[in-house]
């Protein structure tokens, strides 16, 4: 537990958050993810073994795959704590950022963004709550509580759902309401248990969930989003840093093996984003969204088999019911793009009659 120039000109508007993962296949967080915007624009669909798909699909697992062992990285830096980490992951994403949104042609793409006061103040939120996110999951990381990230990142596509139907008028199938009900109840197991609410690995379902709505809403590609994004949490980071000085702590470490361990935060924040970018070039929404489980997933092992956290028999329970949560939302969105595909051929196949009758 919110892609590029290209993809997301094909794929727009915002990640349906994970591209919401429907808002249905929101394509995030997992624990870092920014956002890339995805959309239903037809891509190449081909078989399963086509080269472009299976291109698509390396690309894709190498995103979720990145977002889902990142807290290896993150804990391997903890010693930093959870505040200076995110003020230099917000320091040097913002400088790599910039000449990388030059490199692949999107400066006039920023420039548009940069003179629309709302489109601005629209980032500015949305750079809060991705800001946010990313402070809540390293902080999970740093206390170990990754259990409970991944907890909420599974649920985060089911908050998509709900967030898709208050705000933007999306109608949920019989079949969507029983996945939210499951989930719910897999929730409510866990406040028993606890005898207190999950309150991380909610805040970060709904912070990104709350992120992909407002991508959604405005349309803004994934990179030039992440980049002003950056650049307007930058001050805050900044601010940070040189209180930190005037305490003593020091505005940068003063090993250089230190600063390149925070460096990293930068292109560990762009690398998958970029193989996101790829990904959505290259698959239907539908198909990137059955990717968007490998990042909670690896965070869920790396939890259990790896920093050993606590894992009760009754948080089975939990994830269980999670899971077959995600089971019947996932054969929901399965169902519909069946039925859009169905409904794109009859419209195709009436085109090419009206076409023949007019020659």
């Amino acid at each position: 537990m919110s892609v590029d120039s290209t993809a997301s000109e094909r794929c727009r508007p915002c990640r349906d958050p994970g591209a919401s993962l429907t808002y249905a296949a929101h394509l995030p967080a997992a624990g870092d993810r920014s956002g890339p915007d995805v959309s239903s624009s037809p891509l190449p669909s081909g078989s399963i073994w086509d080269r472009t798909a299976v291109a698509g699909g390396l690309f894709a697992l190498g995103a979720y795959g990145i977002w889902g062992i990142a807290p290896l990285y993150f804990r391997w830096i903890d010693e930093f704590g959870a505040l200076q980490i995110v003020a230099h992951r917000v320091l040097w994403s913002a400088l790599l950022l910039l000449p990388l949104v030059w490199a692949i042609g999107g400066w006039s793409r920023l420039m548009a963004v940069l003179r629309n006061p709302t489109s601005l103040g629209w980032l500015a939120i949305s750079g809060v709550l991705i800001g946010c996110n990313w402070l809540l999951f390293i902080y999970a990381v740093v206390s170990e509580r990754v259990l409970e990230a991944s907890l909420g990142y599974f649920i985060n596509p089911l908050v998509s759902l709900v967030l898709g139907m208050l705000f933007l008028g999306e109608r949920l199938r019989p079949l969507q309401w029983l996945a939210v009900a499951v989930a719910a109840i897999g929730v409510g197991n866990e406040i028993v248990r606890f005898g207190d609410v999950p309150w991380l690995g909610l805040t970060l379902a709904f912070s990104f969930g709350f992120y992909g709505l407002v991508r959604k809403r405005l349309g803004v590609d994934a990179f030039t989003g992440l980049t002003v994004e950056s650049w307007l949490l930058l001050p805050l980071a900044l601010a940070w840093l040189g209180w930190q000085a005037l305490l003593g702590q020091g505005m940068l470490p003063s090993a250089p093996a230190d600063l390149g361990k925070l460096f990293l935060a930068g292109p560990i924040t762009m690398l998958p984003l970029l193989c996101f970018a790829a990904a959505a070039n290259r698959l239907t929404l539908g198909s990137l969204g059955f990717f968007q489980y490998v990042a909670p997933s690896l965070q869920f092992a790396l939890a259990v088999w790896v920093f050993a956290e606590p894992f009760a028999q009754t948080q089975w329970w939990t994830f269980g019911l999670i899971w077959l949560a995600l089971a019947l939302f996932s054969v929901a969105a399965l169902h519909e793009q069946r039925r859009l595909r169905g409904l794109r051929r009859i419209a195709g196949a009436s085109e090419a009659t009206a076409d023949g009758r007019s020659r």
